[in-house]
């Protein structure tokens, strides 16, 4: 992996459950978009989005139901979603491995750490049942300018922690991605099953100075 990046290093562990979708291409090398499927220690399953260079795998090739590794960064794009602008997050792959499944440790498969900067004011609430949440949007920073911008939650004693930050707070994290079904209401009585990808947060801290 490369030895820059330090402030946003993500692994994953998992099997292939899609195809490969053409995504961009830069300077003659092309990226495309495949699905993830990473168990959790509840034996739920997040299927993550992942951005694969064809010059790491044969993306011609149907790699349905393979077990990989994968090391890289969580990133965020711009996208416009009917006359809104919403973010696109996915892991951009810098290295993968191929697995035999008797390799998995559930729990070492999904894990993520960003040092970055607090871009909005938490979002302090309490489900239904009483447990504690706390929304928070992370800037980390990329090389040449760019930023990176991931939502995270955190709970219980963290996020009442979290809830008394400010906006331009530096901190660290580390926790795990996930992925979530939500119900958006549409115009009249129709509603859609849309998917949100945000990190959960398992430890938290400011960076002081």
């Amino acid at each position: 992996m490369d030895s820059k990046i330090t402030n946003n290093t993500v692994t994953l562990i998992g099997e292939i459950v899609s195809g490969f979708t053409f995504n961009h291409e830069v300077y003659g090398e092309g990226f495309y978009m495949v699905d993830l499927a990473v168990q959790r220690l509840s034996d739920q399953v997040d299927v993550l989005p992942v951005l694969v260079s064809d010059r790491l795998l044969d993306v011609s090739r149907d790699y349905s139901c393979e077990t990989i590794q994968v090391f890289g960064q969580y990133r965020s794009f711009n996208i416009l979603k009917g006359n809104k602008r919403g973010l696109s997050l996915s892991v951009f792959a810098r290295e993968i491995y191929f697995l035999s499944e008797d390799r998995v440790d559930a729990t070492k498969s999904n894990s993520i750490y960003l040092k970055g900067f607090l871009c909005k004011s938490p979002k302090y609430r309490k489900t239904p049942l009483g447990r504690e949440i706390t929304d928070l949007l992370i800037a980390v920073n990329r090389p040449y300018g760019k930023s990176d911008y991931i939502p995270c939650i955190v709970w219980g004693r963290n996020a009442i922690y979290a809830a008394g930050f400010e906006v331009g707070s530096a901190v660290e994290i580390t926790g795990r991605i996930q992925s979530r079904e939500y119900q958006k209401r549409l115009e009249g009585d129709s509603v859609e099953t849309r998917t949100a990808y945000e990190v959960s947060i398992f430890n938290i801290n400011l960076i002081m100075g």
